[in-house]
C-alpha cells in the first residue's frame, strides 16, 4: 500500500509493487467460479476489486461495514508503534487500544457485513476484497477460533484465504504468489 501519514488511512491506495503483484495474480489465478466481487469502501480494497473485476468482466460493489478496524483515534502510527498497537488490539479483544474500535466490535461488524454480501450475491464464488485485521477476525469467527493475532496474515500484505459459503476456512492466510 502507498503509506502517507498526511493522508487518512482509508484513502491509502495500492503501491506500484502491490498493484503489479495483484495484476500478476489476476492473470494466473483460476477465478472462473467467481460471480461477484464485494469490497470495503476503503481505497486499496476498491482498487483491488477493480483489478480483479476487470479480469472477470464483473462490477465490484463496495459494501458498508467491510472496512478495516477503526483506528482513527490514533491516526498514523510508525511501523514499530503500529505493530505494538496491533498486538494489543488482538490480545485484549474487548478493550479499546487508545480509542480504537475493539477487536470484538470489529469482528461483529465484519461478520455481519460479509453475511449481508453473501445473501445479496448471485450463486457462485463470492470474492471479498478487504483488510488484514478484519480478515483475520472473520477467519477466527468462521474457524471457531478465539481472536488471536497468531491467525493474522503474514507481514507485507497481498494475502488471502478461502472458505466455502457458510463454511470454515480451507486453511490460513497465503500470499498471492503461492495461491
Amino acid at each position: 500500500m502507498r503509506v502517507d501519514p498526511a493522508v487518512p488511512v482509508t484513502e491509502w491506495g495500492l503501491s506500484d509493487e502491490g498493484h503489479a503483484r495483484l495484476v500478476a495474480f489476476a492473470a494466473r489465478a483460476d477465478l472462473s467460479a467467481v460471480t461477484a466481487i464485494r469490497t470495503s469502501a476503503e481505497r486499496k480494497a476498491r482498487e483491488t476489486g477493480a483489478v480483479l473485476a476487470a479480469r472477470l468482466g464483473l462490477v465490484p460493489v463496495a459494501c458498508p461495514g467491510m472496512g478495516e478496524n477503526d483506528r482513527t483515534a490514533t491516526g498514523y502510527l510508525p511501523p514499530p508503534a503500529f505493530e505494538a498497537a496491533a498486538d494489543a488490539f488482538f490480545a485484549a479483544p474487548d478493550e479499546s487500544f487508545r480509542g480504537w474500535e475493539t477487536a470484538r466490535a470489529a469482528q461483529a461488524r465484519i461478520v455481519a457485513a460479509c453475511r449481508r454480501a453473501e445473501r445479496a450475491a448471485p450463486p457462485g464464488d463470492l470474492l471479498l476484497c478487504g483488510h488484514g485485521a478484519v480478515g483475520t477476525l472473520l477467519w477466527c469467527h468462521l474457524a471457531g477460533a478465539p481472536i488471536d493475532r497468531r491467525h493474522d496474515q503474514p507481514p507485507g500484505g497481498g494475502c488471502l484465504w478461502s472458505a466455502p459459503r457458510g463454511g470454515r476456512p480451507a486453511g490460513g492466510w497465503q500470499r498471492m504468489e503461492t495461491w
